[in-house]
């Protein structure tokens, strides 16, 4: 992949991608091209049986402040924010329905839609002088596609003080609210996303894959049909050759042999 490629996608051997947003000019904002970048690359890792894990960093100063205004105001239609709304929504549905755990990097500013991208990552490690905010209203508009995963992340008097007010908080405070996981100093970062990830590959792609899509599709049920959901993914998993080698290498006392 070509060095100014707005997204650099790396692999190492044990199946874990990183994507680097690359646009450290513009602080790697969600223009049309980087949302494009990012779909085109979730669309081919849904497709990689190989896949374990997802990382999505940034290069430069900043994460990511959001979309490109200067993009989104130079002609301003009903239809074009239609459109480029559903894209940005498009690529977060696509972060969801990955069958591996994607853990967003986060060493500087995330705000609007790049808050939007932390939370909606299934994990998030911090560097300590990472900010966040969902500051969208200070320029007149509510982030409103922002709140879906906020709120789903954040008690709701507290995503709602960030939704009306537009302020920063600290890495520490996001992660007292939910919003990421870990804060770390800057230089520990990478080291500690390796934790992260040294841990989810000790554990069956198999298992992992049903147990991500059953957590988000409970969240939005009511708790008889989480229930029942639950129920049935359990018994699947159950039948799955990864649990069945867990059961029978913990009555055996000795450390599973996972296939994958």
């Amino acid at each position: 992949m070509a060095d100014d490629a707005a997204v650099l996608e790396t692999r190492d051997p044990r199946g874990v991608v990183t994507l680097t947003m690359n646009r450290p000019a513009n602080f790697n904002a969600l223009s049309e091209e980087m949302l494009g970048a990012l779909q085109q690359a979730l669309d081919r890792l849904a497709q990689d049986q190989s896949l374990r894990a997802v990382v999505i960093a940034a290069a430069g100063k900043a994460f990511c402040p959001g979309h490109n205004l200067k993009e989104m105001i130079a002609a301003p239609s009903l239809a074009y924010y239609q459109r480029l709304f559903a894209q940005c929504s498009r690529v977060m549905l696509s972060i969801l329905k990955l069958p591996v755990p994607v853990i967003a990097r986060v060493h500087g500013l995330a705000t609007a839609a790049g808050c939007q991208l932390v939370a909606q990552c299934d994990l998030a490690v911090a560097a300590q002088e990472a900010r966040f905010a969902v500051s969208g209203i200070n320029y007149g508009l509510f982030c409103s596609t922002p709140s879906v995963p906020l709120l789903r992340n954040v008690p709701p008097k507290q995503a709602m003080e960030m939704l009306v007010t537009g302020e920063f908080i600290s890495a520490q405070q996001a992660m007292e609210r939910g919003l990421v996981n870990r804060v770390v100093t800057a230089d520990q970062l990478d080291a500690e996303i390796e934790k992260l990830v040294a841990s989810i590959l000790a554990k069956p792609r198999a298992a992992l894959a049903m147990g991500k899509e059953l957590f988000y599709r409970q969240r939005e049920l009511g708790i008889e049909a989480a229930y029942q959901l639950a129920n049935e993914t359990m018994a699947v998993n159950m039948m799955n050759e990864c649990a069945l080698e867990g059961f029978t290498a913990f009555t055996e006392k000795r450390e599973p042999a996972w296939k994958a």
